[in-house]
């Protein structure tokens, strides 16, 4: 099984490598989502690179996304269920927070463009990218993710915390652990939480 970790909106693949160092496996990739030399990323577009790379794998996956990444892996799972064996959601949201988005936003468009120079993304895609995922909502789509599911959600994530909790009732196979004194970025602030959980999927 092939193991695959989506970071957040404001991350890069570097941001998984206190994880990566913990990991029982070598068959593990951290994807970037995004590329500054790209031009008008937008959550469709990245969807659809995901697809490209995975969605015909010669083995199972088990994908372990934070924030943008955990709704990609929701997304991606409930397009291509016979491909993903097991999913790590952390600090999961599965219908956009719209008014959280808009004030996200609102503060993005306050910030000097300098501010953006280490996500891997310029201002103007970041406000792009955030605002094409106001309109997603996975709720009818949740019944069909039938493998188990792992929710792992910093209790000082108070702005995801709760959508973890009911995403953990809506799925059939899903576990929620909060993760004590732990805030939004867990794959910086406590990798060994994840590598554990990741370490003991079959």
């Amino acid at each position: 099984m092939k193991t695959i970790l989506l970071h957040g909106l404001g991350q890069t693949p570097q941001d998984w490598e206190g994880v990566v160092r913990q990991l029982s496996t070598s068959h593990v990739a951290c994807p970037p989502l995004f590329s500054p030399v790209e031009s008008g990323v937008c959550y469709p577009q990245i969807l659809e690179k995901l697809e490209a790379q995975y969605a015909h794998a010669h083995q199972l996956l088990c994908i372990c996304g934070l924030s943008l990444g955990a709704m990609l892996a929701l997304d991606f799972t409930m397009r291509h269920r016979e491909t993903v064996a097991e999913l790590v959601l952390i600090s999961p949201q599965y219908k956009s927070p719209t008014p959280l988005i808009d004030l996200q936003n609102l503060l993005f468009r306050s910030m000097p463009a300098r501010c953006f120079d280490g996500i891997g993304l310029p201002k103007e895609d970041v406000i792009a990218l955030a605002h094409s995922m106001r309109s997603l909502d996975f709720t009818p789509q949740l019944h069909t993710i039938t493998c188990p599911v792992t929710i792992l959600c910093g209790a000082n994530d108070l702005a995801n915390v709760g959508a973890a909790k009911r995403l953990s009732k809506r799925l059939a196979r899903a576990t929620l652990h909060i993760v004590p004194g732990a805030g939004h970025e867990l794959n910086r602030c406590a990798p060994e939480v994840i590598a554990a959980t990741l370490n003991s999927t079959p």
